[in-house]
């Protein structure tokens, strides 16, 4: 069968399911732009600039499933980088395609543009394989097996890889077997088998089973198979601060939120004294650990990664952690070895608090009321800090897809992320939480949301600075401030006041006004700028910064000068 290479990584990538492509065009990758347009398989998605473009992959990827972003060699591959980065410390599927030199220049070392001009092509081929999976350059002999194996890795890892797609190799015709990719899935039958009958054995044994759940329940679609064996047997389970919501919170078998000696008491006691405990290699920082103080236990654990399921110390690869686990839970059913239901009711919804219509806003009574406006079925996404850290002291609804870069914790994320999560869903609604410092770092992205997203809601929390960066040192420092935009005239500035409705909100009283508005959907985006004091913050930040400062600094940090 006759294809090209462009031609091919296009139906590859969207076998995959991806079906939207974020980028910048650059001069070394016009020619795949062009392959995809005629495609008819993929859309391209314009965005202002490539860390952006990553970010809005990222955003997708998380919604949809996996994603994939375009740049330019060099220059558009290091403005993407921070993007990448995040995605590979958070786990997320994403492929990078970079447009590269032509391969006669790469093999000869022809110096060229968008490089340092000293024939030297593996430098950012070596930078990325610091913040990727997998990399790899694609020439007409070997595409067909390096397609199928890098997407394989970026898919079965759930991390970005980097592909150099030559500019002159991109319409190359070459002769492929077949256009799809064979991945195979399934789990060596005999270590399956082994690894279910080792958990059975282990069961028998356990009189207080727990789950604890990390960022990969999500990214392994364990949600589903792990509510269900939790239903069935009874088992209270909790999540990570940075898996929030990958299970449902209002739950009678939920716990809370475990971080370490932070956590709720009867949380902490149950995860850390469990005699099996169903795990999926939660990882831990300082800010999802009660700092450091997690103590999970040693003994009749069982770790659920990519390909390898752990029972009580023992690896077994070539498993499928989805197989495992339903075929540990068709084996409790069968057996009826269903162990004691337990039930727990962790929280409510929130209720909306009474509106003192004259008070001007403040983050104690705004986030109980943001998390009421937030409905079943919502895409979240917050920006670390103020934001996140607002949201994450509310009881959610289930069913939300909630996003934020916990582990990377770049501020900017979160604005291109909205674009990639609207675009993988636009049946859903999507709302943005972010701070008025994050919004300026990638504010260019709302000219692509106002054009392109649908069914969003952006909250611009206006307090004139980083109030996480202040709660931590410099509370009154002028290096913590930012220059107050007029945030209500960025519609019109980017041309988007056709499918935008803007509204400002200094006020509880002017708050529900703005929100019976946002909910009536009338635009595809609502924009709304909510102005808060300075100095005013979370309850749960207020209580970090000095922590985080005292870890940041040390017992001879300015801010003990400063207290």
């Amino acid at each position: 069968m006759k294809t090209t290479v462009g031609d091919l990584l296009v139906s590859r990538l969207a076998q995959l399911g991806v079906k939207h492509l974020f980028g910048v065009p650059g001069d070394f990758n016009l020619q795949f732009l062009d392959q995809i347009e005629k495609s008819g398989d993929m859309e391209f998605v314009g965005c202002c600039n490539e860390l952006n473009a990553a970010y809005a992959a990222d955003g997708y990827a998380r919604v949809h499933g996996i994603a994939a972003v375009a740049t330019t060699y060099g220059v558009g591959d290091l403005s993407a980088a921070c993007g990448i980065g995040g995605a590979h410390a958070d786990h997320v599927p994403v492929v990078l395609v970079s447009g590269a030199p032509p391969l006669y220049a790469m093999r000869d070392g022809v110096p060229m543009h968008h490089s340092f001009g000293d024939g030297d092509y593996e430098n950012f081929m070596e930078c990325f394989r610091q913040i990727c999976v997998d990399c790899t350059r694609l020439t007409p002999d070997n595409a067909d097996l390096e397609i199928t194996r890098i997407l394989d890795s970026c898919d079965r890892y759930k991390r970005p890889v980097y592909v150099q797609l030559p500019s002159d190799v991109s319409h190359v015709g070459i002769e492929v077997d077949s256009i799809e990719m064979k991945l195979d899935r399934r789990s060596n039958a005999e270590r399956l088998e082994s690894a279910i009958a080792k958990a059975m054995e282990r069961w028998k044994a356990a009189r207080r089973p727990a789950i604890l759940a990390g960022i990969d329940v999500k990214r392994l679609a364990l949600e589903a198979p792990l509510l269900e064996f939790a239903e069935l047997t009874g088992t209270p389970y909790a999540l990570v601060l940075t898996a929030r919501n990958m299970l449902p919170e209002l739950h009678s078998l939920f716990l809370g939120i475990y971080k370490g000696a932070l956590s709720d008491a009867k949380c902490r006691e149950r995860i850390e004294k469990a005699d099996f405990l169903i795990t999926t290699s939660p990882r831990f920082i300082e800010i999802n650990s009660g700092m450091y103080t997690q103590n999970l236990p040693r003994a009749g654990v069982v770790r659920l990664e990519n390909d390898v399921v752990y029972v009580d110390g023992e690896a077994f690869y070539a498993v499928r952690p989805d197989e495992f686990l339903r075929g540990f839970t068709a084996a409790l059913r069968a057996s009826g070895k269903l162990g004691k239901v337990h039930r727990y009711v962790h929280g409510k919804r929130p209720t909306v608090p009474r509106v003192r219509a004259k008070s001007a806003l403040t983050q104690e009574r705004l986030w109980p009321r943001m998390a009421a406006f937030i409905e079943p079925g919502d895409v979240v996404l917050t920006e670390i800090g103020t934001s996140s850290l607002g949201i994450e002291s509310q009881v959610l609804p289930p069913d939300i897809t909630y996003i934020s870069s916990k582990f990377w914790g770049a501020i900017g994320f979160a604005l291109p992320a909205t674009l990639g999560a609207a675009i993988a869903a636009p049946e859903r609604r999507t709302l943005l939480f972010i701070g008025d410092g994050s919004l300026q770092v990638t504010a260019q992205e709302l000219s692509t949301i106002f054009q392109l997203a649908e069914k969003t809601i952006i909250f611009v929390v206006n307090n004139r600075g980083y109030t996480i960066e202040r709660c931590i040192f410099g509370m009154h420092a002028a290096y913590n401030d930012v220059h107050n935009w007029d945030y209500t005239m960025l519609p019109a500035a980017f041309n988007g006041t056709d499918r935008c409705a803007t509204f400002k909100a200094g006020t509880e009283g002017e708050l529900e006004k703005v929100l019976k508005a946002a909910a009536s959907g009338s635009a595809p985006v609502t924009f709304v700028e909510l102005a808060l004091e300075p100095h005013d913050a979370p309850e749960m930040l207020k209580k970090f910064g000095p922590v985080a400062a005292e870890l940041d600094y040390g017992a001879l940090g300015p801010q003990r000068a400063s207290a």
